[in-house]
């Protein structure tokens, strides 16, 4: 990878972390000169759909943030190609809202009992052109010097609340269980489908880049269910851990997305899915950072069930104290610097653990 020669030695480390064997470091930091020319993307686009989906703007802007960034350790030079938090969602018929900093989505389900099966159509589907488009463009100007992440998919009841609407799915939970397991099983075959779309336009060294900064020689996806938040530890594992179970059996390399303290009572029923590999914690806003010394027994506990751990936002000086207290081995810390001189202080005192 021209924009990052030590890749080879990040790709090894990465693949060590999920075998739960190694640690795993994302660091960045601003470089005083770009690693290479780029021209500048133009004004930012006044419309927010041309801001989030014309390929020019997203990609000149995006290589860009990308080559005026150091990529250090087991970071990776990487354009994000997500065009919003729920991708699957539009290409199923929930029509996305852009706003400035994520896409909202409107729902297409509004009497269950007249809409029929979830079904993913790939001939004419506007939304899933849309994201093609822009993987396309970005990967043919790739030349070798950067990845393309896959777009953020979303899957399970995320999905599903943006297709019937969050209020009317917490009500369907309790009169159509049967109707929401039928739905979410067409949801795992349209994710299945949508993801090869795109694994075969971005695979890089035979496996793919998603967000939070993962890589895996492989089918590999961050999973999720923020609907979990509102639900109990009993509907969790009825509605959520079947169909969770199945989509990690596809994958060969997966990560939930944990978010929020008002989602830490699911932790015990993931750390029972066998092929989930790894959970990545967010605390809420107004709560400490990933690196705060509060969620070390939660990592402990993570680790403790036999999955790998990642913790984002994590501090410059939160580092070696977090390596201390949880220990390197199954840990992936997502961090970065305010400058060369930090980051390279950082690798420094790591180095001896990776």
């Amino acid at each position: 990878m021209k924009w990052k020669p030590d890749w080879p030695r990040a790709r090894e480390n990465l693949v060590r972390w999920w075998n739960r064997k190694g640690l795993a470091l994302s660091l960045t930091a601003p470089r005083r000169e770009p690693i290479e020319a780029v021209p500048p993307p133009g004004p930012e686009p006044a419309d927010l759909q041309v801001r989030w989906t014309d390929p020019a703007w997203r990609i000149g802007h995006g290589l860009a943030d990308i080559a005026a960034r150091h990529h250090y350790a087991e970071a990776y030079p990487c354009f994000d190609a997500q065009i919003g938090p729920g991708s699957l969602g539009t290409f199923l018929g929930a029509e996305p809202r852009f706003a400035p900093e994520t896409v909202w989505y409107d729902p297409c389900i509004a009497d269950p009992d007249t809409y029929g099966p979830i079904r993913l159509s790939a001939a004419g589907n506007k939304w899933l052109d849309v994201h093609m488009r822009l993987i396309e463009e970005a990967v043919g100007r790739s030349r070798g010097r950067y990845i393309v992440a896959m777009p953020d998919l979303i899957e399970n009841l995320d999905t599903l609340a943006a297709l019937r609407g969050s209020q009317p799915l917490l009500v369907d939970l309790v009169d159509r269980p049967a109707w929401v397991h039928a739905r979410l099983a067409e949801i795992n075959q349209a994710f299945f489908a949508a993801f090869d779309l795109f694994f075969e336009k971005t695979k890089v060294d035979g496996g793919n880049a998603f967000v939070f900064s993962i890589w895996g020689p492989g089918r590999t996806c961050k999973v999720q269910c923020d609907f979990s938040c509102m639900i109990s530890a009993r509907m969790f594992r009825q509605f959520v851990v079947p169909h969770l179970t199945e989509q990690c059996e596809w994958l060969d390399y997966s990560l939930y997305h944990l978010d929020g303290t008002q989602a830490m009572h699911h932790l015990d029923a993931l750390l029972e899915i066998e092929a989930l590999d790894a959970i990545e914690w967010t605390p809420q806003a107004g709560r400490p950072g990933g690196g705060s010394p509060k969620w070390f027994d939660l990592y402990r506990a993570i680790r403790k069930g036999g999955k790998g751990v990642q913790a984002i936002g994590v501090g410059e000086d939160e580092v070696l104290p977090l390596i201390d207290a949880v220990g390197p081995e199954g840990l992936f810390i997502w961090t970065q610097a305010n400058d060369e001189a930090a980051a390279e202080n950082i690798l420094k005192k790591v180095e001896p653990y990776r």
